[in-house]
């Protein structure tokens, strides 16, 4: 007999709403009736255009924000801002590297590990060095300031810096939109091989529709504040240089622009 599969969400998204109110006092509408489930050990990614509140599901999946109603399950049980355990293992990427300019590469990287003191200095040091090599940065850089570092090696330093504390949520907000296409496929490669091993769960948000499909397995196409549809990406193949090039990557990125820019214009503006 076959072992039962759980086909259950890792994070199931449920009506998230989320409105706020301008200077002017008026009600501004950033997500509605917002539904999504996340598998576990996978990458999910939001794909959309500006405003449509991608970013905004980040904050409430993390718990930096309390939506208006709807509810974030995890493993099934609702999860509160206080008491997700999910959320107590989780680490975020953003756009900007958020690097402190007075404190050296390595000094960065050991901060989050610093701030929950449960390990040795010892473990410290020694996981830091390692995702240090992970992201590509040899030991000559790790005492450089932020402000002597490349924008790629920048990004470099935020990624091991949030992989320290073995994550098992990882939420990225459009971390490579700023490189260049060479150094953006050069991370997109490293968050791919990161995220094989580790067999952390990514919530990736992101403009780019190359970027979208060479990454997922699951992408979530955004309007108006709404998941309007669920493309599922499943290559048989390595996702490698000849995977952008050839003709099912092209399929995959013909459905998933077609259903992006039907979705924009046929979506109504929210009230």
């Amino acid at each position: 007999m076959k072992p039962k599969i759980d086909q259950s969400p890792f994070i199931a998204c449920r009506d998230i709403a989320v409105s706020f109110r301008t200077k002017s006092g008026d009600k501004q509408t950033v997500l509605q009736s917002f539904n999504l489930d996340i598998k576990k050990a996978e990458i999910t990614t939001l794909l959309g255009p500006s405003g449509c509140g991608k970013s905004t599901v980040l904050r409430v999946v993390s718990g930096l924000l309390e939506p208006d109603s709807g509810a974030v399950m995890v493993n099934g049980l609702e999860s509160s801002i206080s008491g997700s355990t999910v959320r107590s293992q989780m680490s975020f990427v953003f756009q900007e590297s958020a690097l402190l300019p007075w404190r050296s590469v390595l000094e960065n990287v050991r901060l989050p590990l610093e701030l929950r003191n449960q390990k040795s200095k010892a473990e410290i040091r020694e996981s830091c060095e390692h995702w240090l090599s992970e992201v590509g940065l040899n030991q000559k850089d790790w005492q450089k300031r932020p402000s002597q570092l490349s924008g790629g090696m920048k990004m470099r330093v935020s990624i091991a810096r949030a992989m320290t504390t073995a994550p098992e949520l990882l939420l990225m907000d459009e971390p490579f939109a700023a490189l260049d296409d060479v150094l953006r496929s050069r991370l997109n490669d490293l968050l791919l091989k990161i995220a094989t091993t580790e067999k952390c769960t990514v919530i990736f948000v992101t403009h780019n529709i190359a970027e979208a499909v060479y990454l997922s397995n699951s992408i979530s196409i955004m309007a108006r504040g709404r998941n309007s549809s669920t493309i599922r990406v499943d290559f048989s193949g390595p996702r490698n240089a000849e995977l952008r090039s050839s003709p099912l990557f092209m399929d995959v990125y013909s459905e998933v622009s077609r259903t992006l820019f039907g979705s924009v214009v046929e979506s109504e503006p929210i009230q």
